[in-house]
């Protein structure tokens, strides 16, 4: 990654917009950032750190902390980054959380953290890979990089007192950064397949001995050599219980089919019995049938008589009929003439009510007469009371207008009072403003120091709370650290325990390889988990961050009270000791001065607004006097109309009797008539009507009884000839009366059913004679035998052969559920042999791959140590000329203790005292040098590994104070060495020889309102 532009806004000391042109330093500079102390030469790092990975270089502050005291409000605090990959460029925006004015209204809001990423086309075009959402921002950086945030801090970015960290790193740590440096996940993934196979193939076979295990506790065995001992024992068994079985089957069929003989045997004895009965009651009921046959043929002869009796019935019913109507139709004749009489009388009386209609008919007409005259009527009394409305609203309108302008009287009067008052008061105006203008000056310096005092003492109270803060912090990490120093002591004390409780009998003991473990250790304590250890670590470093944050408000809030204190100071020098003696005095006097003007301010604006209101009331004032004469007039007009209508009324009146002088009364009326002559003429209409209808009803009756009379006559001649011929009829069918013969009839369904139920009977009759002499035959000679005795052995015989079936079943069953299992067994074992084979492969592979053997070293960790070594050659020849080949660093070969990781330790060289020791026992200075030729010696391989990454940039923070002269001039040579190579080198120190040897600069200049960067070419 090279860096080509950093623009900071508001951002640390740096309270406006500030540009850094990277690629305006040349081509793989070596430049130094100088500035004196508290300046921001660190932030230029922060900020490049920040607007990748949203962090600083030395993760002690969040970004939101970050915001420039100084920096205007309106000024937000962002880092804008633009760097190259190769040849791909590209361009980050990223904004922390942070206070904001509102875009409308007055306060402050939330501004939300944001980040937006960019790629730059050759031709300049930008494409937006990452809009605004922060983690998705860090995400795309880590992937484009190939580092996180601390692993760009330890390869690219040396921040202040982190040189140590990637030299003092253990072999996991180690193993991290250089798998993302030179791409090894491959290696990793391959340990993870060859573990899981391993896993997978373990488990198998542990699940094959259970499944073995649990076939042999299915059958209640405990091993292989008891199956086949049962499994010998039960096979003659098993012959002579099928032998007896088959036995007891025989003599059970044998008795069997006894017993079926004998039952068919007492079977037809029984059959005999029922038919001997059932001849005897067919002999019982002959008699019954002799009954139904003779009365089925008196049924046959009635059956043929019953024509002739239908005939007589029917002249009978018709001689009744025509009786009735006979009956009926005279008595309708003799109502007929009492109606036409009864008509005739009101036929009579007609005159009379034409009469009635004629004088009902002239009284319509004369109520007609009047209905025009009561609506003129009504008309004029409308109008009169119209008029009379109208007149009341003009009396009302008058009183009104003579009301209004009474009242505008009054109120004119009254302004015109005070006029002269507003005006003396407006009057006072100029000398109070004069007076103001002279001693605000004075006021104001005084206001301005004692806002400043106020502000210099709510600081003084919030540095108080930030040391109480401080020191709570303090005490929080302290527990946090005991606590995560005491687990760890803890766990490397009980890894021995930890061990021992993996060991079994039989197997060898990782640590001395024998085979008994007659007395493995215990631990006296609870061991802590893994996740026990990471929380506590977590916790420490948690409670670290939150200690260095209050650390950093602190020195914030004592520098901001520092300089408060100076303005308060600046202040008071400004007032002079006379002002300051006598400033609450004149303060008040200007208070007094300040009211008087409000006042005499808002006297003016009265006055004027109280001349404009006089004008509109005399205006106002001619209207209503107008208005006033104009409604005195319409109210003489309408008062004489109203006179005249009055008059007109009352002579229009005397015309209509009184009981008419309404609509409604003379309607009622008029309805009252036309309802009379309605009812006359109905009367009259009804009276002909009925007297018409009762004529023609009375000759219709009188012609109806004629014809009825004749049909009496002849159905009375019929009725007799039939009557004749059934009585003949009778006496030659042997029938006594009619009666008989109706009593002799059978219906069809009646006569259907005695000739089936004779037929049945005679039936039954000849199948009980042919089955009883066959019966007979069959059991000549025969006797009935006893069922008990051949049933209880039967019984018997069954009890034996279920006993010899259950003992039978018994054994085979358990002979097929061992050979069954006996085969399951079989090709258990058979599977089982091939996964042990396969696992005696893989496992080997696994437990090779994965550091499980020898010295602890993964397959990854040992391709990362083989890479190591070529990291180590580069470092330690510039360490050689740091140290004047007194140090070369070297790969600790040796197994770490217990089950730590291995293989990526470092250790020094020592060529004074030829002893190789540990890297923790070199001074500042030297580790320092150790430091620093590490990460070239890095920068160096993983560029020339093909797929590795590209660390073609360098920052370097301070270190160089701890050299000796002979030791810097080394490390200056060896930068310039590596710049000459193709890198860019940023160096941030205090030492005065690195700014003599160094021409290119950024410099950072720090000023009362912010620092601000230059950068100085040679």
């Amino acid at each position: 990654m090279r860096p080509l532009k950093l623009v900071m806004s508001a951002f640390g000391p740096f309270a406006s917009t500030q540009e850094t042109d990277f690629s305006a330093l040349g081509t793989n500079p070596l430049f130094l950032i100088n500035g004196p102390t508290g300046a921001g030469k660190t932030t230029l790092l922060d900020a490049i750190c920040f607007a990748l990975y949203g962090k600083t270089t030395g993760d002690e502050r969040e970004g939101s902390q970050m915001r420039c005291d100084l920096a205007v409000d309106s000024l937000l605090t962002e880092v804008t980054f633009s760097f190259a990959l190769g040849d791909i460029q590209y361009h980050i925006r990223r904004v922390p959380e942070q206070q904001r004015i509102k875009k409308s209204g007055d306060g402050y809001t939330v501004q939300k953290p944001e980040a937006q990423l960019y790629r730059i086309d050759s031709d300049g075009n930008e494409h937006l890979l990452v809009a605004s959402k922060v983690s998705e921002a860090t995400a795309e950086i880590e992937q484009l990089t190939g580092l996180d945030a601390d692993q760009f801090r330890q390869v690219m970015v040396l921040p202040q007192g982190k040189f140590r960290e990637l030299l003092m790193a253990d072999s996991k740590d180690r193993e991290k950064i250089f798998s993302q440096l030179f791409q090894t996940q491959i290696y990793r993934k391959i340990e993870d397949k060859l573990k899981f196979q391993a896993s997978a193939i373990r488990t198998a076979v542990r699940d094959h001995r259970n499944r073995r295990d649990g076939m042999l506790h299915n059958i209640a065995l405990e091993s292989d050599e008891a199956l086949n001992a049962e499994l010998a024992l039960a096979s003659p068994e098993l012959a002579i219980a099928l032998e007896n079985k088959d036995k007891a089957t025989s003599a059970l069929i044998e008795i069997s089919k006894r017993l079926e003989s004998s039952k068919l045997l007492v079977n037809d004895f029984d059959v005999q019995d029922k038919l001997k009965q059932s001849a005897i009651l067919l002999a019982e009921k002959k008699k019954d049938i002799d009954q139904h046959q003779f009365r089925l043929e008196s049924g046959h002869k009635a059956l043929q008589l019953k024509p002739v009796v239908d005939v007589l019935v029917a002249r009978e019913s018709e001689l009744d009929q025509a009786q009735d109507v006979v009956t009926r139709t005279q008595s309708a004749k003799q109502l007929s003439e009492q109606a036409l009489t009864l008509s005739q009388a009101k036929f009579d009386s007609l005159g009379e009510l034409e009469l009635k209609l004629q004088q009902a008919q002239n009284d319509e007409l004369q109520l007609h007469a009047l209905f025009p005259q009561l609506q003129g009527l009504e008309s004029q009394q409308k109008e009169l009371s119209a008029a009379s409305l109208e007149l009341n609203q003009a009396k009302d309108k008058g009183t009104k207008a003579k009301s209004a302008l009474d009242a505008l009287t009054l109120d004119k009067q009254a302004a015109e009072q005070r006029v002269p008052q507003l005006e003396q008061v407006a009057g006072e105006q100029v000398n109070a403003q004069q007076a103001l203008t002279s001693q605000s000056d004075l006021i104001e310096r005084y206001q301005l120091w004692q806002q400043a005092s106020l502000e210099a003492g709510k600081t003084e109270r919030l540095l108080g709370h930030a040391q109480e803060k401080g020191q709570a912090l303090r005490l929080s990490f302290t527990q946090a650290q005991t606590h995560n120093r005491q687990l760890q002591l803890v766990w490397h004390r009980g890894q021995a325990a930890s061990l021992a409780i993996q060991l079994k009998a039989g197997d060898p003991c990782p640590v001395c390889g024998s085979e008994e473990h007659p007395n493995p250790t215990r631990s006296e304590q609870i061991l802590p988990t893994e996740d026990g250890l990471q929380q506590a670590q977590r916790n420490e470093e948690l409670a670290n961050e939150s200690l260095n944050q209050a650390r950093a408000e602190y020195s914030g809030l004592k520098t901001k009270h520092l300089e408060q204190s100076r303005q308060v100071g600046d202040y008071q020098y400004k007032l002079g000791e006379q002002a300051s003696q006598t400033l609450e005095s004149l303060q008040s006097h200007w208070q007094l001065l300040q009211q008087q003007v409000s006042q005499a301010n808002a006297a003016a604006q009265q006055l004027t607004e109280l001349r404009l209101q006089l004008q509109t009331w005399q205006f106002k004032e001619q209207e209503l006097r107008i208005v006033l004469e104009t409604e005195r007039e319409l109210y003489q007009a309408v008062q004489t109309r109203v006179a005249s209508l009055q008059g007109q009324l009352e002579q229009a009146s005397a015309s209509i009797p009184d009981e008419y002088r309404s609509l409604d009364a003379l309607n009622a009326a008029i309805n009252r008539a036309q309802s009379s002559v309605a009812g006359f003429k109905k009367q009259i209409q009804d009276i002909r009507q009925s007297h018409t209808q009762a004529v023609e009803q009375n000759a219709a009756h009188g012609a109806a009884l004629i014809a009825v009379e004749s049909s009496l006559v002849q159905a009375k001649d019929q009725s007799e000839k039939a009557k004749v011929e059934l009585e003949a009829q009778l006496a030659m069918s042997g029938f006594s009366d009619k009666q008989a013969l109706i009593q002799a009839l059978l219906s069809g369904e009646e006569s259907q059913q005695i000739a089936d139920e004779i037929a049945l009977y005679q039936k039954e009759c000849v199948a009980n004679q042919t089955t009883l002499v066959q019966i007979n035959d069959k059991l000549d000679g025969k006797v009935k035998p006893d069922l008990t005795d051949i049933e209880a052995g039967l019984s018997t015989s069954q009890t034996e052969q279920q006993e010899a079936e259950h003992r039978w079943q018994t054994i085979q069953s358990r002979v097929t559920q061992l050979i069954e299992t006996q085969k399951q067994l079989s090709d258990a074992d058979a599977q089982a042999k091939k996964l042990e084979d396969e696992y005696a492969v893989i496992g080997t592979l696994s437990d090779v791959a994965n550091g499980q053997t020898g010295n602890k070293i993964s397959l990854q960790r040992f391709v990362l140590s083989v890479l190591l070594d070529d990291v180590l050659l580069e470092a330690s020849h510039r360490l050689q000329l740091m140290s004047k080949g007194r140090y070369r660093l070297l790969r600790k070969e040796d197994r770490a203790k217990g089950n730590k990781a291995s293989g990526l330790e470092l250790e020094v060289e020592d060529a004074y005292t030829s002893k190789v020791r540990p890297v923790a026992t070199l001074s500042g200075g030297e580790s320092f040098m150790a430091a620093l030729s590490m990460a070239l010696g890095l920068s160096e391989v993983v560029q020339a590994y093909a797929g590795g990454i590209k660390l073609d940039t360098l920052f370097i923070d301070e270190g160089f104070g701890s050299l000796d002269q002979d030791s810097l001039d080394l490390a200056i040579r060896t930068l310039m060495d590596l710049q000459s190579s193709g890198r860019m080198i940023g160096v941030i120190s205090h030492v005065s020889e690195m700014k003599e040897q160094i021409g290119t600069r950024i410099d950072i200049i720090k000023t009362a309102v912010g620092s601000e960067t230059a950068i100085v070419l040679p």
